[in-house]
């Protein structure tokens, strides 16, 4: 593979090389890709967030007729707090689930609901077929796509949706394969 230097783009969805660690990676193991959904792909959890906002401001307008200041306080409080949470737990959604692409395998890390973590690997050798599926408007502008390793056996294949630049990651994973 041509040597390729440390970079980070798309809001650290694409990163080249990164200088970090996980759990489970052996020693002689170099990390030569990380890869998060395409910051683009999060513009609708955004949008509903800012749209939440808008109407917690405009239900204030038609509370004073209904509701005590009180109860009115306590109704901005808890709505104030829900939509933190739900724009909390997309975000850690998106930065926790990542694959990750080593000199020695491909890593997919799932986290749902915060608390459940699923990791599937594959070794280089046990990969029979990389495909990257990108169609739409959306995803033609943006260059994302979904990528799918398909390993030998009866191991779990590998899915990573929504990545920037599926193509180069293809191409990536083929020269580490050697095929």
């Amino acid at each position: 593979m041509e040597e390729t230097t440390q970079s980070h783009q798309f809001l650290h969805s694409y990163c080249i090389r990164p200088d970090v660690r996980f759990e489970f990676q052996a020693d002689n193991e170099e990390i030569i890709l990380v890869l998060r959904a395409h910051p683009v792909t999060q513009i609708p959890w955004f949008f509903n967030s800012v749209v939440f906002f808008i109407v917690l401001i405009l239900l204030n307008l038609v509370f004073p007729t209904f509701f005590s200041s009180t109860q009115i306080f306590f109704i901005n409080v808890f709505g104030f707090f829900l939509i933190l949470s739900y724009i909390w737990f997309n975000f850690l959604s998106w930065f926790f689930n990542v694959g990750i692409v080593t000199s020695l395998k491909v890593v997919d890390i799932d986290f749902d609901n915060v608390i459940y973590k699923e990791v599937t690997e594959a070794t280089l050798e046990r990969i029979e077929d990389i495909t990257s599926k990108s169609g739409g408007f959306f995803q033609s502008l943006f260059n994302y796509g979904n990528l799918f390793v398909q390993t030998a056996g009866t191991e779990a294949n590998i899915e990573f949706y929504n990545i920037p630049d599926p193509s180069n990651v293809v191409r990536i994973i083929d020269d580490l394969t050697g095929k």
